[in-house]
């Protein structure tokens, strides 16, 4: 792979980050012209729904905090992903270009953000990747189904396990984005998790580009079923939180 100037006009210290991502991840030349394509998309795009929208900026807090998820097995081998809250795409785009083999759903409640999430994903060219206009806790279709399940910026943890458990299969897999850790927030998330058929693991630290600070990765296991009163109506798991916990963000 080389750092020749990209056709894509995207600056050239973005572009020469994305190319040292993508070597350090070992993704292909073409996905390095996808994610590339991503960053124009969030660059150019005025209803891009995020702040971070300079490629200087995105190539680390949208891309190599989405690529960092590839640290985990049950990222790299899962078939089925579900990104809820999908938002501007991530993590969900990115890890659809870096696994083109997998089916991910970016599900989103928002319309205006689903129209944006439509034309990212056709100007990246990833058709592996489908959006799903839906709450997570009205998408009936995905119960039982999902390998793995991505949360980032989404809502606590304990309300995050909530949407996810009855989605996922047994031995799938939650994983959710994570800044520093609270003993209280871990305590009642592991009352959740217990209620709703998950092992709750302890949270690893990541450092996907340099100045991140307290990043970690919550990785949750379906070890068992989740209880048939799952999913709550929607709306009930932040009003009344699992396990203890706070529903607000």
């Amino acid at each position: 792979m080389t750092t020749r100037a990209t056709p894509l006009r995207l600056p050239g210290g973005s572009w020469d980050r994305l190319v040292a991502l993508s070597r350090t991840h070992g993704l292909s030349d073409t996905a390095t012209s996808r994610l590339a394509a991503l960053l124009l998309s969030l660059a150019e795009d005025p209803h891009a729904p995020t702040a971070a929208r300079d490629p200087l900026r995105a190539v680390d807090e949208h891309v190599a905090d989405s690529l960092v998820a590839l640290e985990f097995e049950q990222a790299r081998s899962a078939s089925t992903i579900a990104d809820l809250g999908s938002g501007a795409g991530f993590p969900g785009l990115p890890l659809a270009v870096a696994l083109p083999r997998a089916s991910v759903a970016l599900v989103e409640s928002s319309a205006r953000k689903c129209a944006f999430l439509r034309r990212a994903a056709g100007a990246v060219g990833a058709d592996n990747a489908r959006v799903v206009h839906t709450r997570a806790e009205g998408w009936s279709q995905a119960l039982g189904r999902l390998d793995l399940v991505l949360a980032r910026a989404l809502a606590p943890l304990p309300v995050v396990a909530e949407y996810a458990a009855p989605l996922l299969r047994i031995g799938g897999a939650l994983l959710v984005w994570r800044g520093r850790i609270d003993p209280e927030v871990e305590a009642a998330t592991r009352r959740a998790g217990a209620e709703l058929g998950l092992e709750v693991l302890s949270p690893r630290p990541v450092w996907p580009f340099p100045t991140a600070a307290h990043r970690h990765l919550q990785l949750m296991l379906k070890v068992r079923s989740t209880p048939d009163r799952f999913p709550r109506r929607p709306g009930i798991a932040r009003k009344r939180p699992l396990g203890g916990g706070s529903g607000e963000a």
